[in-house]
């Protein structure tokens, strides 16, 4: 019996990490949506759009698997960056949001951001723990390049 093939072979939709940013990105747009219909103040309307299109360039990013072809940057580093940003100005909005309590609308954008900063701390700990407790994955450099130094 062969063994079962490392997670590197499986398309990013269908890993953990995937589906935790996918649903990232569907709440991200839900809170937008209701901000958009309900009128909210602009930067509520433009911090979840900002992140939105971040989310949305990271996937595609992981889709097309542009982080294993451009090696020049750590992506699982500028993805954890990210992710705790996007938890602070989420939180941020979403606390703000819920407040003064205007209209229902706001208020479920508001409980969506929240939901949006728990999927990005998830998203962030996903990130985190693969780094950590597997560095054999593919951001390890070669060790041939290593015992030579």
């Amino acid at each position: 019996m062969e063994p079962k093939q490392q997670n590197a072979e499986q398309p990013f939709y269908r890993t953990v990490k995937g589906f935790v940013k996918m649903l990232r990105m569907a709440v991200t747009v839900a809170s937008m949506t209701f901000f958009i219909i309900a009128q909210a103040p602009e930067p509520y309307i433009v911090i979840t759009g900002f992140e939105c299109t971040i989310v949305f360039f990271f996937i595609a990013l992981y889709m097309c698997r542009l982080d294993k072809m451009m090696r020049c940057l750590f992506w699982p580093l500028l993805d954890i960056i990210n992710s705790m940003v996007t938890a602070l100005f989420m939180l941020t909005v979403s606390v703000l949001a819920l407040i003064p309590q205007p209209s229902t609308l706001i208020v479920l954008g508001g409980v969506f951001g929240l939901l949006t900063t728990v999927c990005t701390i998830a998203d962030s700990a996903l990130m985190c723990r693969k780094l950590l407790f597997n560095p054999s994955g593919p951001y390890l450099k070669n060790t041939s390049t290593r015992s030579r130094e």
